[in-house]
């Protein structure tokens, strides 16, 4: 027993070295693997650095129109969307009690101001006291005042458009009974629009009025909306470190309207003869951004990790500060199973290029 014991554990311990001594073999005479990569070549180009900011679209004037006194619609002289004129009477308030009232006291304002005068005159004769002028000076007087008043309670009674611009939905509606918070329309002024963004208090230097800023809108994700910086706020907030700009922008097809959330790209001066690569070519990993540059060495290729300095990113494009030189073959995808001194094949793709039309879910 001891003996076939000892034969069952010496054939499972040859069949075990004999096993790794044939895989050993095996990959020893496997050839080298070879992984298909696409690369590119680094060229130099103009780069044209930019601060990014976001806000949202205002417009030059806006306003949404109310009464200052309580009252019933009589007239309303307005369609919803239409385009309106600095001063154009948009919504009447019945005013006939104040009309009367109006009248009533224009009535009495001949006879005051006639006796006015007469007293005038007997007073200057030394006719009547002193106090019985003061009397009929101030009744012509309060008179006019009452006048002036009834004729400001009847203007505050007709709502008019205070600028140029255009009107949204109304509101209210014929004979409705509206109170100073009622909201009746709003009013833009969309000729112009404005944009309100931040920057960080480290940028200021780099920016000043009439800059250029490229403003995008999800609406029209395809379309730069050129407009410029118009003011910039003197204070830095204390709390944030952020400084408020403002950018003016034409909004001559009216396609910006007030409210959309837009990106702001501010233009700094063009760098000239800088390097540039897809963010696809970039690895990222804790011990910082790197790249695999292929070399041929003996007549086969393989690549050498790099690891770069990155600079600012804009869609799919970074610039590269450290690390790469002009003329490098840069891998642009197929870095996953890499490392350094591995052997590459570098093959066509057109995985990368984005899809003309976005597939149907």
């Amino acid at each position: 027993m001891l003996v076939i014991a000892l034969l069952l554990f010496g054939s499972v311990i040859g069949f075990n070295m004999f096993k790794q001594k044939a895989i050993a073999e095996y990959m020893a005479n496997m050839p080298e693997p070879e992984f298909p990569v696409t690369a590119m070549k680094v060229e130099t180009t103009d780069w044209v650095p930019t601060i990014e900011a976001i806000g949202f679209i205002e417009p030059n004037q806006g306003v949404t129109l109310t009464t200052e006194v309580n009252g019933i619609i009589e007239r309303i002289d307005f369609e919803s969307g239409s385009a309106v004129k600095a001063g154009q009477p948009l919504v009447h308030l019945d005013s006939t009690v104040e009309k009367a009232n109006l009248k009533s006291t224009e009535a009495k304002l001949p006879a005051a101001l006639a006796k006015y005068k007469r007293y005038q005159g007997l007073y200057k004769k030394g006719s009547i006291s002193k106090e019985a002028y003061d009397d009929a000076e101030a009744s012509y007087y309060s008179l006019a005042a009452d006048i002036e008043s009834l004729k400001a309670t009847i203007a505050r009674r007709e709502i008019k458009a205070p600028f140029d611009g255009v009107v949204g939905l109304r509101n209210v509606f014929l004979g409705q009974y509206i109170k100073p918070d009622t909201e009746i329309v709003r009013l833009e002024d969309t000729s112009l629009m404005r944009l309100r963004f931040t920057v960080p208090q480290t940028d200021i230097s780099k920016i000043h009025l009439d800059q250029q800023v490229d403003i995008f809108v999800d609406a029209y994700p395809d379309t730069a909306f050129q407009g410029s910086i118009s003011a910039i706020e003197p204070a830095v907030n204390l709390q944030s470190g952020l400084i408020q700009v403002q950018a003016d922008i034409p909004n001559n097809e009216g396609q910006l309207r007030s409210g959309m959330f837009a990106r702001a790209h501010i233009i700094l001066p063009t760098i000239e003869d800088q390097i540039t690569l897809p963010q696809t070519a970039i690895t990222f990993t804790l011990y910082g951004d790197n790249v695999y540059i292929i070399s041929d060495k003996d007549g086969e290729k393989r690549v050498s990790q790099s690891v770069i300095k990155v600079g600012e990113r804009t869609g799919d494009i970074a610039h590269i500060l450290e690390g790469v030189s002009p003329d490098d073959l840069v891998v642009t995808s197929g870095q996953v199973r890499l490392s350094n001194g591995a052997k590459v094949r570098i093959v066509e793709s057109d995985a990368l290029k984005p899809s003309a039309e976005t597939p149907m879910l």
